[in-house]
């Protein structure tokens, strides 16, 4: 193998295994730095699983199932050092609409999310996400902080027997409120205080500079620590009174109650399912699972690449979407040997990554050890843990989530994109997809419409000169026809037109057809049209179709003298 090819193939493999470009540079000061990010999220990350799991309606282990996969897999895969994949608020609520609340569902629906995928980072086809606006992103997240907050009053208030959809939830909640649980109550308020008390605290915390004193800078760095494992410190503390009441042979409170212990075993994901009345095959498995093999794959990647550009490009960095699409791919499908949900990137772990100083992604490695620590000696203890504390941890986590600023802003910049904001918003609190569905449809509806009719510039003098503003497809092609016909043939005197290429980049079979009935168009009525200010690529595309009459100029100036001259 010649030393060129030696250093391709070198290329390709540090390309697909980003781990290979940093770690022949790995220093001591990235193993303290790594070391403490990886320590720090792995102490929000516990207490989230196990409150994310709770949303999806699975028993609280699977969070932790679903929390290392992703910690060891972008070690060798991820091109942001930021990055922290694990459960989130949002997938937690689509595998809670599409798994059944079913551990085999959510299972297999991590193996086949992970399937797709896998197979849009290989064939490269990120970019159809692009295709998602920013009204539907938005649309969706804030409906579903909603669902997912009002979904947790239930646990918050020690309520019983309230139904999953939306609508039904909201009003047997408020029929059952008579029947709160005092204890659930007192307490889940309570961890709501402590959690923004503390939330607010870490704000507070003025940044570490070398010129503090070093008592001062540790006593800041103390208090950051504190605020950031706010989650870990409510649940502890809400454990140890439930724990307390316990003892004493009394308790007010709903529990966990009893988890499985250990890590989960290492298998084929369930491809059938045993129940009471037969085995459900697999077939019958995905169409239950239905459009979520679609929703959940999509919004996983959505999610995960967002992020990762954020962070990317607020510390300077550069960022592979494909590469990152073949890393969550890969983390769902061999997270689902783990018993692992659907997973992506969480934008709140990754934020406490990025502040704590995080160098690579091996801070994920620490990350993981503590999350497989914690299944291996903890879940026993997880029995204790009050379902209103859960509930508060996870109201705090999902309120950032609402955006009602992105109402007032959408308005005054474009009020167009109110429609598939408000009907994404509104649509999400029926059925998930639906809203998706709706908002996407419509946002292509209206890029489609300003495809098919683009502004285009009219300028009369001499001659009449028409410049198509934004480009020439096949779906304008009849709007330019009849801007040209309306223009320079259906008045009294027919005249001369420059058509103005200026912004078109490329051209396709239907837009020469139609240039071809325009020219002849004009010919019949005695005048001329041509073409000026052609890109090489169009011009040799209308050259090869060898249109009759056509002529082409390089300048609007020869053109319009020679047709002063014609």
């Amino acid at each position: 193998m010649t030393e060129r090819a030696w250093c391709c193939s070198l290329g390709i493999v540090r390309k697909k295994l980003p781990v290979l470009g940093w770690l022949p540079h790995y220093s001591l000061k990235w193993l303290q730095l790594d070391s403490i990010a990886g320590f720090t999220v792995g102490l929000t990350v516990v207490p989230q699983a196990l409150a994310y799991a709770e949303v999806a309606g699975l028993p609280v282990q699977y969070g932790l199932y679903s929390s290392f996969m992703g910690c060891f897999v972008y070690f060798f895969l991820g091109t942001s050092r930021d990055v922290t994949l694990g459960p989130t608020a949002i997938m937690s609520l689509l595998v809670s609409f599409y798994a059944l609340h079913q551990p085999a569902y959510a299972v297999l629906l991590a193996f086949l999310s992970g399937c797709i995928q896998l197979a849009m980072g290989i064939l490269h086809l990120g970019f159809l996400l692009d295709f998602i606006s920013l009204p539907v992103i938005k649309g969706f997240t804030s409906a579903a902080s909603i669902t997912i907050g009002f979904g947790q009053i239930k646990n918050l208030l020690g309520l019983q027997d309230i139904p999953q959809q939306f609508f039904l939830q909201v009003y047997y909640t408020f029929l059952r409120i008579g029947q709160t649980r005092v204890g659930d109550a007192v307490l889940g308020l309570v961890c709501i205080v402590l959690l923004l008390l503390l939330k607010m605290m870490r704000e507070q915390v003025p940044p570490l500079h070398q010129q503090v004193p070093p008592c001062v800078r540790l006593s800041r760095l103390i208090v950051w620590a504190i605020a950031t494992a706010r989650n870990a410190l409510v649940i502890l503390f809400a454990g140890l009174i439930t724990y307390s009441f316990q003892v004493m042979g009394s308790q007010p409170f709903l529990l966990t109650g009893k988890t499985a212990e250990g890590l989960p075993p290492f298998q084929l994901p369930p491809f059938s399912l045993a129940t009471p009345n037969g085995t459900v095959p697999f077939n019958q498995m995905v169409q239950d699972m239905g459009a979520g093999l679609a929703v959940v794959p999509l919004m996983a990647m959505l999610e995960s690449i967002t992020i990762a550009k954020t962070f990317a490009s607020q510390n300077n960095y550069h960022i592979d979407s494909n590469q990152e699409l073949l890393a969550i791919g890969i983390t769902n499908l061999l997270g689902s040997f783990v018993s692992s949900y659907p997973v992506t990137g969480s934008f709140g772990r990754t934020a406490v990554n990025a502040q704590t100083g995080v160098c690579t992604p091996a801070g994920g490695l620490v990350t993981g050890v503590l999350v497989i620590l914690s299944l291996a000696y903890l879940t026993p203890l997880f029995y204790y843990i009050p379902k209103a504390a859960l509930a508060a941890v996870i109201i705090m986590a999902v309120a950032p989530l609402f955006d009602a600023k992105i109402f007032w802003k959408v308005w005054h910049v474009k009020r167009l994109d109110m429609v598939p904001l408000c009907i994404t918003f509104l649509l999400c609190f029926w059925e998930v997809q639906y809203g998706i569905l709706a908002g996407t449809l419509v946002s292509g509806m209206i890029l489609l419409y300003h495809v098919a009719r683009p502004q285009i510039q009219v300028s009369k003098g001499s001659v009449l000169i028409l410049r198509p503003i934004s480009g020439l497809h096949f779906p304008a092609i009849e709007a330019l026809q009849q801007t040209l016909f309306s223009q320079a043939l259906a008045t009294s005197l027919p005249c001369c037109t420059i058509l103005d290429c200026t912004h078109v980049s490329n051209i396709d079979y239907t837009v020469m057809t139609g240039l071809g009935e325009l020219l002849a168009e004009f010919r019949n009525h005695g005048v001329s049209l041509v073409f000026a200010k052609l890109q090489a690529s169009v011009l040799s595309d209308l050259l090869n179709a060898d249109l009759k009459g056509f002529q082409y100029f390089s300048t609007l100036e020869e053109a319009e003298n020679y047709l002063n001259e014609v």
